[in-house]
């Protein structure tokens, strides 16, 4: 008997005739003898509509109230699902992120799980159920409900099958795996069979949207075999696990866009140490990941620019707080550009071929797409760049990495 841990995301669950399916197949599993723990996400487009009701309301909804408000949607989603499970002649229960025990930090909107107590979901395993729980939430010290950011029902999932030690982690979506390219842009995309977590973790980053990035890490820090598959057909999908001699060795495995980001531009920085350090400090301190940063080198002046890029949805707070300190230090401005976008190409085979970086500015050189920032790791290479190139980025690296490799 197998304990396997199934996710499901907004588009599995839209509506009530989705969800009734979703509970079939959950119980199919239960079925062949298997223990099954169902997490959910809220219903397509129920999250988006509560940030809209928030906005309607303040320009700066406060971000306590926003977690209560968001979790909802989940919550909603779990209970439909143990109903619907339930009318298939299965005993279920839902369960929140508090009923769960799952113990986060008190960061709201953004929070990182501590730690997951789960004595009541092993009771109600024990017991013949089948557990469905309301993923992306949690709560703090203080017991106020906190959520993991877009995306963290992932995360829910694969802690939860880390904490109770699952045999396997299975990601339903609305496609097939995890593709080379996003196959809305690139046709010929193609679906890979198995991906390694180190890849898999750089492409989530890096803004393919099949996985979110904090689960891979937890899938990969407790070895956890995650797959991704389409709840919409029987396709075996992707799997994600440690690396092995049986993968394929291509120097790319994948190439992915984000259009979520924007660029803050720090103009005449005073040279002198500290600098750098209160810069990124009041950023950090508001809880905005930065992600790419260029210093450019000192003039005669002794001064400096300095570019970093964070999501387009906290340009607008990093520009306010960057203002302020920038007007505290005396540079010479400040400016926002969010018409940018992160293309990049991503693979273990990177760390053993030499060039691949300057093949990459080769191909979008001779495709007059401009470089505006650049960033790298042993198995990925990042570009910014103008955000209408996105497309025409992707597929000529595409094209010339992934399809004549093949």
């Amino acid at each position: 008997m197998a304990l396997i841990v199934q996710k499901y995301g907004g588009t599995s669950v839209a509506s009530t005739e989705r969800i009734k399916s979703v509970a079939e197949r959950a119980v199919s599993i239960a079925r062949e003898g298997n223990q099954v723990i169902v997490v959910v996400s809220a219903m397509a487009g129920e999250t988006d509509k509560f940030i809209g009701f928030a906005h309607d309301i303040t320009d700066r909804p406060d971000e306590r109230e926003m977690d209560l408000l968001l979790s909802s949607g989940e919550r909603v989603t779990s209970a439909l699902m143990a109903m619907a499970i339930q009318q298939l002649g299965y005993t279920s229960m839902s369960f929140t992120g508090r009923q769960v025990g799952i113990i986060t930090d008190s960061s709201h909107t953004k929070a990182m799980i501590e730690e997951i107590e789960a004595s009541r979901l092993r009771t109600a395993l024990d017991m013949g159920k089948i557990p469905v729980v309301a993923g992306f939430q949690g709560i703090n010290e203080f017991q106020d409900v906190t959520t993991l950011g877009r995306g963290g029902s992932d995360t829910t999932a694969v802690a939860i099958a880390a904490a109770l030690k699952a045999d396997a982690c299975e990601i339903y979506t609305d496609v097939e795996g995890v593709y080379t390219a996003d196959p809305r842009i690139v046709p010929d995309a193609r679906k890979m069979d198995r991906v390694s977590y180190d890849e898999m973790l750089e492409m989530a980053s890096l803004g393919a949207k099949v996985l979110h990035g904090r689960s891979v890490e937890f899938a990969k820090k407790y070895n956890v075999p995650l797959v991704v598959r389409s709840s919409f057909n029987q396709a075996p999908g992707t799997l994600v696990t440690k690396e092995d001699e049986d993968m394929e060795k291509l120097v790319v495995t994948g190439v992915t866009h984000d259009k979520n980001q924007a660029r803050i531009t720090i103009m005449g920085v005073p040279d002198r140490p500290g600098i750098a350090a209160a810069i990124f400090k009041a950023i950090s301190d508001a809880n905005i990941n930065v992600d790419m940063i260029v210093q450019n080198i000192s003039n005669v002046d002794h001064a400096t620019d300095i570019s970093f890029t964070v999501s387009r949805a906290d340009g607008k707070k990093a520009f306010d707080i960057i203002q302020k300190v920038s007007d505290e230090m005396g540079t010479t401005g400040v400016n926002m550009n969010t018409h940018v976008a992160k293309v990049s190409i991503v693979g273990v085979g990177m760390q053993s071929h030499f060039g691949v970086a300057a093949e990459m500015f080769d191909v979008l050189a001779k495709n007059n797409i401009n470089i505006m920032m650049i960033s790298t790791s042993e198995i990925k290479i990042s570009c910014v760049v103008d955000d209408h190139e996105t497309e025409k980025a992707v597929k000529v690296l595409h094209d010339f990495f992934i399809r004549a490799s093949n």
